[in-house]
C-alpha cells in the first residue's frame, strides 16, 4: 500500500502516482469526507471539464425561457 506523509502543519502529501490516478493537479479543489474512519478525497471537476461531458438533460430555448419566467414569478410572489 503506498504511503504518504503529514507535514508539520497537518498538510497531506499523497504520493505522485496516487495524485495522478485521482486526476489531482496543482491548485485542484477537492472534497473531503470521513467514512468508517477513512479519509475520502474527491476531486471537484472544473467547469470546462464538465462542459465537455455529454448533457444529461435536453431542453429547448423556449422551454428554458418558460421555466425561467416561472421561477422568477415564484420568487417575486
Amino acid at each position: 500500500m503506498p504511503e504518504g506523509r503529514v507535514g508539520t502543519k497537518g498538510e497531506l502529501f499523497p504520493p505522485k502516482n496516487l495524485r495522478e490516478q485521482a486526476g489531482l493537479k496543482p491548485y485542484s479543489k477537492v472534497n473531503y469526507r470521513v467514512e468508517g474512519g477513512r479519509l475520502i478525497v474527491e476531486s471537484i471537476p472544473r467547469l470546462h471539464e464538465l462542459m465537455k461531458q455529454p448533457s444529461d438533460v435536453e431542453i429547448s430555448i423556449s422551454e428554458f425561457k418558460h421555466s425561467r419566467r416561472e421561477l422568477s414569478r415564484r420568487a417575486e410572489a
